[in-house]
């Protein structure tokens, strides 16, 4: 399964149809120690690029946009379980948001792999 990456720091990852979302371990060190975080509920739907949850640290709230179109099937239960510490210890393993149902894939291929999103976040 390949990652990929949007510009404001989600990733995404395919598996069939399926893609989890969460934030990458960059976002999550900006954001500090997170304090809350809200996700969306199962059977909502998203266009690529809409605000889809939001996430508070200490220092600041940030939304967290669909990285690509698709329809909620699930939300990680440990974030709604508000274990929200899990968001800073594995943002790209345990710490996943939702997983789609995706229904274009073809976005995929706008956005940044692995090596593109480590080269951006260099020059930020």
């Amino acid at each position: 399964m390949t990652t990929r990456y949007t510009k404001d720091h989600e990733w995404v990852r395919l598996d069939g149809d399926i893609a989890t979302v969460g934030i990458s371990t960059y976002a999550a060190e900006q954001l500090g120690d997170v304090v809350y975080a809200e996700l969306p509920a199962v059977g909502k739907s998203f266009a690529q690029g809409d605000d889809m949850a939001v996430v508070e640290s200490a220092k600041t709230a940030s939304d967290v946009y669909a990285p690509i179109s698709g329809e909620i099937v699930e939300t990680n239960s440990e974030i709604t379980g508000e274990n929200w510490p899990i968001i800073n210890e594995a943002p790209q393993a345990g710490g996943w948001f939702v997983k789609l149902k995706v229904s274009d894939k073809s976005q995929l291929d706008g956005l940044m792999d692995e090596a593109a999103y480590a080269d951006y976040v260099k020059g930020l």
